[in-house]
C-alpha cells in the first residue's frame, strides 16, 4: 500500500527537502518536516504531490520563492476532497491544535473543541518560520478547499494578493511578520469562516475594508502596521475630515432651512395683510349700508374717547387743584 502520511517533524534533519519525496511519494496527504533544518530552497517537485491535504514545512530555514505551481494540490483546489488511510498527525497553527486520525480530526479552538469527521475539512499549508523570500504567488487563490494558511515569519514582500477572498473555505490566515505593504485586499471580507487572523508587523496601509469579521478582530491582529487604520483601529484622518465636513454642512443646510422658513412666514404675512386690506376696502366702496355702518361705528368710537379722556383729565385736574 502507497505511503499517505510522513510525519518526521522535530528530528533535527539537516541539507536539502529531499526530491525524491514529491516524485516516489504522489499519494503523500500528509507531508510534515517542520521543526527541523531544511535549509536550500523548496524543491519543484513538492508540486508533483496532488493528493497532499496537509504541508507542514515550518521552523526550518527554507529560502527562495514559494513555486508557483501550488496550484498543482489537486486536493487543496477541491473543496470536498477526504483522507483516506492517512494514520495519525498532530498539527498546531495559528489559533488551532489538531490531531487527525483515520475518519475523525479534533480541533482545539480558543478553549473549545471542534470536530471534524470529514477530513477533507481540514487541508492546510504551513510554511512559517522560514526564509522565503518574494510574492505570494497568484496561484494560491486557486486553492479554494484551504482550510488554514501560515505564512508567517518569512521575508515575504510586495501586495496580498487581490483575489485572496476567492480561498472562500480559509477558517485561518496568518501573514504576520513579514514585509507585505499596499492596502488589504476587499475581497478579504468576503472569506464568510475566517475565525482566525493575523496581519501584524507588516508594511500594511490604508484603511481595513469594511467587514463584519475584519472589524471583529482584536486590534493586536493588525499591530506594527503603522500606516494602517479604521476599526478596530483608529479613525482614518479622511473620515474625520469627511465627519467635520458632513457636520459643517449639515449647520449650514439648517441655517438655510430656517432662513428658509423665515422668509416664507414674512410673505405669508404681507400676502394676509395686503389681502384683508383690500378685502375690506374693496367691501366698503361696493357695499353702501357697509361703508355707513363702518364709519358711523368709528364715529362712535371716536366719540367714546373723546367722553373718556375729558372725564379722566377733569377728576386729574381736581384732584391735583385740592
Amino acid at each position: 500500500m502507497a505511503l499517505r502520511t510522513l510525519d518526521v517533524g522535530g528530528k533535527k534533519l539537516t541539507g536539502n527537502i529531499p526530491a525524491w519525496i514529491g516524485t516516489h511519494l504522489t499519494r503523500l496527504t500528509i507531508l510534515s518536516l517542520r521543526f527541523n533544518e531544511f535549509d536550500g530552497i523548496m524543491p519543484s517537485t513538492s508540486c508533483l504531490l496532488t493528493n497532499i491535504h496537509v504541508l507542514e514545512l515550518s521552523t526550518n530555514n527554507i529560502s527562495g520563492r514559494i513555486p508557483r505551481c501550488l496550484n498543482n494540490f489537486t486536493a487543496l483546489v477541491q473543496k470536498n476532497s477526504s483522507i483516506e488511510n492517512a494514520g495519525s498527525f498532530q498539527h498546531e497553527y495559528v489559533y488551532k491544535r489538531a490531531e487527525v486520525y483515520v475518519d475523525i480530526a479534533l480541533v482545539q479552538w480558543k478553549g473549545r473543541d471542534f470536530e471534524y469527521k470529514i477530513l477533507g475539512l481540514l487541508k492546510g499549508i504551513d510554511l512559517s518560520g522560514n526564509k522565503f523570500v518574494g510574492t505570494i504567488p497568484q496561484e494560491f487563490s486557486a486553492l479554494r478547499g484551504l482550510v488554514y494558511l501560515n505564512l508567517s515569519r518569512n521575508h515575504l514582500t510586495g501586495y496580498i494578493i487581490s483575489n485572496i477572498g476567492q480561498m472562500e473555505m480559509l477558517e485561518s490566515l496568518d501573514l504576520s511578520r513579514n514585509l507585505f505593504f499596499g492596502e488589504i485586499p476587499n475581497s478579504l471580507v468576503h472569506i464568510s469562516f475566517l475565525s482566525g487572523l493575523d496581519l501584524s508587523f507588516n508594511n500594511l496601509t490604508g484603511k481595513i475594508p469594511l467587514g463584519s469579521q475584519l472589524q471583529s478582530f482584536n486590534s493586536s491582529v493588525y499591530a506594527g502596521n503603522s500606516q494602517l487604520c479604521g476599526m478596530p483601529l483608529a479613525e482614518c484622518p479622511e473620515d474625520i475630515s469627511n465627519g467635520t465636513a458632513s457636520d459643517h454642512q449639515d449647520g449650514n443646510s439648517f441655517k438655510e432651512d430656517n432662513g428658509f422658513i423665515m422668509r416664507d412666514f414674512y410673505i405669508c404675512m404681507a400676502f394676509g395683510f395686503i389681502i384683508g386690506f383690500w378685502a375690506v376696502v374693496t367691501t366698503l366702496l361696493l357695499k353702501h349700508s357697509w361703508r355707513y355702518s363702518y364709519f358711523n361705528w368709528w364715529n362712535n368710537v371716536g366719540n367714546w374717547m373723546y367722553v373718556t379722556t375729558t372725564i379722566y383729565v377733569t377728576r386729574f385736574k381736581r384732584k391735583f387743584l385740592e
